[in-house]
């Protein structure tokens, strides 16, 4: 054999194992190249004994080709087994890529969230205007606008959070709507949602809650109409045509008449029993008058609902604080309504 054919060969040899290696899959087949290529019965190692043949020049030049093939054909074993260690690493971490992949986790609104956006959607389909307004508020606009008197026990220290400068965290919404009475002339026809703040804490109650307070100023406006509007947004928010609601006589400082509302619903046991759900009457004439608002001329009613109390009737939901504990195991049954 001549040293330019032992070169052609060489080659030859080379290109094969380049493709050889590079068309490797596995750890195994990788080990038989090896040792197809550079083993004691390879044909580099037949070459390697024909070089006895040649002449002195020729022998140099040969085995300094030779070496240089088997350098190449080894630096290609390596990398390639690198790359195959690699791969093989992902699959051991447990990662099988012929299996599904996982759905992403999609968040959802707080049911109470959703239950304030239903009722505020009602209303706002009979033509209210939702506005909102501070949540710390000040004595006049949280009580004294509203005919609360200073003795009235919501003035309470252990009733109401307050703060410096003789202000405190709202405890209703009604201040809002004093705010439009203060800066709009009737007619008014509005819904104040938000959150208000109590010193109060159990099952149905907790220190911080959602409202959503209404009022409607204008000539002539009667308890007919108070009456008619609470019937069409319990029963649609409800989705109960023959929904059963009463009006009960009650006290409030800035209505009179005032009533509460309650709905008829049947308990566990299967018993037909009255719930209270919100509370409504006509606006005070002393709170028309303190709003510069001719109580001679214009009337109005006011109603104020819980949101929290229309989510648990709604979701069967018996304890308030399960809203508030962040469990996405309870929250996660809510997503779809």
């Amino acid at each position: 054999m001549s040293g330019d054919t032992l070169k052609s060969d060489l080659k030859k040899v080379l290109e094969e194992a380049t493709q050889s290696i590079k068309d490797i899959d596995n750890p195994s087949d990788l080990e038989k190249l090896r040792v197809k290529f550079l083993g004691k019965k390879s044909l580099l190692n037949t070459f390697m004994k024909s070089l006895s043949d040649l002449d002195n020049e020729e022998k140099a030049q040969a085995g300094k080709k030779l070496n240089d093939t088997k350098k190449k054909i080894n630096d290609l074993l390596g990398e390639k087994k690198i790359s195959l260690s690699k791969s093989k690493g992902k699959e051991d971490d447990g990662f099988d890529i012929s299996m599904p992949g996982k759905a992403s986790s999609l968040g959802s609104l707080h049911p109470i969230t959703k239950t304030m956006n239903c009722a505020i959607q009602i209303f706002e389909s009979l033509k209210f205007e939702c506005v909102e307004g501070p949540e710390i508020e000040d004595e006049f606009h949280n009580f004294t606008a509203l005919n609360i008197p200073e003795t009235h026990p919501a003035r309470a220290m252990h009733d109401t959070f307050y703060l410096e400068n003789n202000n405190l965290l709202r405890t209703h919404t009604s201040s809002v709507q004093v705010r439009v009475m203060d800066q709009e002339n009737p007619p008014i026809r509005i819904i104040a949602p938000g959150k208000v703040y109590r010193k109060d804490s159990d099952i149905t109650h907790t220190p911080m809650f959602h409202q959503i307070e209404g009022l409607y100023i204008d000539k002539e406006v009667s308890f007919s109409n108070l009456k008619s509007i609470i019937n069409i947004f319990l029963k649609s928010f409800f989705e109960e045509d023959d929904l059963k609601i009463r009006f009960r006589p009650s006290y409030f400082p800035f209505t009179e008449p005032s009533a509460e509302v309650d709905i008829e619903y049947i308990d566990n046991k299967g018993n037909k029993n009255w719930l209270e759900i919100l509370g409504c009457g006509m606006v005070h004439p002393n709170v028309l008058d303190m709003a510069n608002i001719d109580s001679t001329i214009y009337s109005g009613y006011a109603f104020g609902l819980g949101v929290e109390r229309l989510a648990m009737l709604k979701l069967g939901i018996t304890d308030l604080r399960l809203f508030y504990e962040n469990d996405l195991r309870f929250l996660k049954q809510f997503q779809r309504i």
